[in-house]
């Protein structure tokens, strides 16, 4: 029997077409967040790149070269909604409008137990991970709602859906970030506004350093055959950005997430006992 080319409860969309168009993307100063800004730059759109890091942003826009002229570089920390508040304005003053949103900042804990992580420790995760997010959709989407058709993208992760040990606390502060984005889904239908959530897998970004914190390699583990299955930034980027334009409701990022999605859904209690005993060497003793 052939099936219907768009199911009853498909929300198949136009495509959106980025050229010319005006994104907001946090994290823009590295990792995933630069791969995105500058996926975006290549498509013709006009990027407001914001960071907590000034130099790294700086980098940002010289490895945008000839696209340099369609961005925007702005110095926030995500965590403080005044600072925030101000941010919608200055990408208008830059470009005039403000077509969507990408939250991809995010940071990690240390890789210990729950037990051993202090309160500001804690806060700190929920307050870029959760909060930041929290903040910039308050500051933005009033702005996407003007738009005719608007984007919002928010990054949670893998591990929002599947524990890592001693990532507790990041996950989650990444599995809120899941169910605030398919509530906002849930309550945008009917808008111009398109909402995603993203599920990366192993990303071969910084997010260890920059979240000030060490990952112990895994005793054991196979470092070629590791390192293959670790996405590079770029390759992540095209992915999300493909999943915004096609107005996706889940984009998940690399083989590792595709398969332990899968494996959650049918065996979640397996799924959960294989992960804890293949990184168990994460834990720091």
């Amino acid at each position: 029997m052939k099936l219907p080319s768009k199911l009853p409860w498909t929300s198949a969309r136009d495509p959106l077409d980025v050229a010319g168009k005006v994104f907001v993307v946090t994290g823009g100063g590295n990792g995933i967040g630069r791969a995105v800004v500058l996926n975006l730059l290549r498509r013709g759109a006009r990027v407001a790149a914001v960071d907590l890091s000034p130099e790294r942003l700086a980098e940002t826009a010289a490895l945008a070269g000839g696209d340099a002229d369609r961005l925007s570089t702005h110095v926030a920390n995500v965590t403080d909604a005044d600072a925030v508040g101000r941010l919608p304005q200055e990408v208008l003053d830059a470009h005039g409008a403000i077509d969507g949103l990408l939250n991809v900042a995010g940071i990690i804990q240390r890789f210990v137990h729950f037990n051993e992580l202090e309160r500001t420790e804690i806060e700190r995760v929920l307050a870029v991970n959760f909060w930041g997010v929290v903040n910039t959709i308050q500051a933005f989407l009033p702005r996407l709602l003007e738009r005719p058709q608007a984007a919002l993208l928010n990054v949670s992760s893998m591990g929002a859906f599947i524990p890592v040990p001693g990532q507790t606390i990041y996950g989650a502060s990444k599995a809120a970030v899941k169910l605030l984005t398919e509530g906002l889904h849930a309550e945008l239908r009917g808008t111009g506004v398109r909402v995603t959530v993203v599920f990366p897998g192993a990303v071969a970004t910084s997010i260890t350093q920059n979240s000030g914190v060490q990952a112990p390699a895994v005793a054991g583990a196979n470092q070629n055959a590791a390192n293959r299955k670790i996405l590079p930034p770029e390759e992540a980027a095209e992915i999300i950005v493909e999943g915004m334009i096609r107005g996706d409701y889940r984009v998940l990022v690399g083989r590792d997430a595709r398969v332990m999605d899968g494996l959650t859904r049918l065996v979640p209690e397996r799924a959960m006992t294989m992960i804890a005993d293949q990184m168990a060497g994460l834990l720091q003793r």
